[in-house]
């Protein structure tokens, strides 16, 4: 007999309790620890102080290397205003606490798209008609209740960090003279060109960054509130039945997904390509979906496999998981394509303003090993890994595909934001871990608190005899 309700009981709460207080003795350890995760990176501060090119570690570094390209190609004046090698934070290396901030920064863009990925295969499956996930519908659209909290902690992070995470909100980038008309050398034509989409069409750049801020807050507004109109929905189902619901969630899941069509590629130019102020890439929007879209489909499929293996969701079989499974298998590849296509076309054309992106990555000593990992855990592995038809439905395989793919991932997401932020005294190491622990563990807590408050499989769901009889 099938359980027909999650039971969040004190043995898993206690679990993902523990998780979550080693995540936070790891960051506490970090922070007492000066040398965690940094190796010899003391040692390289004076070396990398020269390269720096912010006032807090903005994103200098990458800039630097585009002035040195962009030199020898006689294109050094479109960078001149970059470089704030003199000012470099007044001497000041890189510490846990900077760290800190830009770990919190990725962490909540990550499991932000965890929480919107949720919403999107719940309304991608209602715009489909498809009927063989009804029995899973249930856990996507309960990841997706992390949105309220996203929202806060992105808010709160931007106010509180912005200096040390974007570049362009240094007042001093935008005006060419200083107030007693002398040339301002930390001036840059190229971010303040760029004004008008950070702070207000018409406006002046410097101030409070008005256009970034309201985007942030309405995305998440819009988000919120269709997701709760889809789950009021979904759940009225569950009392009255019928297929009026099922219809109005699919005239609203085709909203959802017309508006995360355009704010989930705005939200990468925001929140990520908007460090690396002077590199832009046209294919970025697709490439940050791909990566949350490919751990989002993870994730569903792990908790699937954890549930079935704790006795519930019995009527999902072989073919459900096989379905997940290719999934997975697929858009991992996907993801590659996008990654690959992107890269090469950088390399090919060869322009310093473009390839500097990739020079800061794959040429550092600190990061090129990240690099080469990104590839082997999102997409070699995963690829070997499910490439059977039997390893799509075997507990065991997907498992281990699902972990390796949602830290891959991460890995992917830290690869974006930390070259540009903390240059080469950015590390993989106790802070990065204890961080992503605390953050997987109150994601996880969300999503389960709120996977018991309804049936596991909406009872009058109209699909679920197509789901019953799915077999490929």
């Amino acid at each position: 007999m099938a359980k027909d309700k999650f039971d969040f009981h004190a043995g898993i709460k206690k679990q993902i309790f523990v998780v979550g207080i080693v995540g936070f003795l790891l960051l506490a350890i970090g922070a007492i620890m000066p040398g965690d995760g940094h190796g010899d990176d003391q040692g390289h501060a004076t070396e990398h102080s020269s390269h720096e090119a912010d006032h807090h570690g903005g994103e200098g570094h990458g800039d630097n290397h585009t002035q040195d390209h962009a030199a020898e190609h006689g294109h050094e004046g479109d960078h001149h205003g970059s470089v704030h090698g003199e000012d470099k934070d007044h001497g000041h290396e890189k510490g846990w606490f900077d760290r800190f901030k830009i770990d919190l920064w990725i962490n909540n863009v990550y499991f932000t798209g965890l929480g919107l990925i949720g919403i999107f295969f719940f309304t991608i499956q209602y715009a489909a008609q498809a009927g063989w996930s009804a029995y899973i519908i249930r856990i996507p659209l309960s990841m997706a209740h992390w949105i309220p909290i996203s929202a806060i902690l992105m808010i709160g992070s931007f106010l509180l960090f912005n200096h040390d995470i974007f570049h362009w909100t240094h007042s001093d980038l935008y005006s060419e003279f200083l107030e007693d008309g002398s040339v301002n050398t930390h001036y840059d034509h190229i971010i303040s060109g760029k004004a008008s989409y950070f702070f207000m069409p018409g406006a002046e750049g410097g101030g409070f960054p008005v256009f970034y801020v309201l985007r942030l807050v309405i995305f998440f507004t819009v988000w919120y509130w269709l997701f709760t109109k889809l789950r009021n929905m979904s759940y009225a189902e569950d009392e009255v039945g019928g297929e009026s619901h099922w219809f109005g969630m699919r005239k609203w899941s085709a909203i959802f997904l017309v508006v995360f069509a355009v704010t989930s590629s705005v939200s990468a130019w925001d929140w990520i390509m908007s460090i690396d102020t002077h590199w832009f890439s046209t294919m970025f929007g697709w490439y940050v979906f791909s990566s949350w879209w490919v751990s989002g489909l993870a994730l569903i499929t792990l908790i699937v496999i954890l549930l079935r293996e704790s006795g519930y969701l019995s009527q999902v079989t072989e073919n459900h998981l096989h379905d997940l499974g290719k999934f997975v298998f697929a858009f991992s590849i996907f993801w590659t394509y996008v990654w690959f296509s992107q890269f090469l076309l950088i390399y090919y054309a060869n322009i310093p303003e473009e390839s500097v992106y990739y020079v800061e990555r794959l040429r550092s000593d600190h990061y090129s090993p990240y690099f080469f990992a990104n590839l082997i855990m999102n997409f070699f592995f995963p690829f070997l890994c499910l490439m059977t038809r039997d390893a799509k439905r075997l507990h065991v395989f997907l498992k281990v595909a699902c972990i390796v793919i949602l830290a891959g991932h991460w890995l992917d997401f830290f690869l974006m934001v930390t070259p540009g932020t903390l240059g080469e005294l950015g590390t993989l190491g106790l802070t990065e871990i204890g961080m992503y622990l605390m953050f997987g563990s109150a994601f996880i807590y969300v999503t389960l608190s709120a996977l018991s408050k309804r049936a596991l499989v909406a009872p009058n769901h109209p699909m679920l005899g197509e789901a019953k009889h799915h077999h490929i």
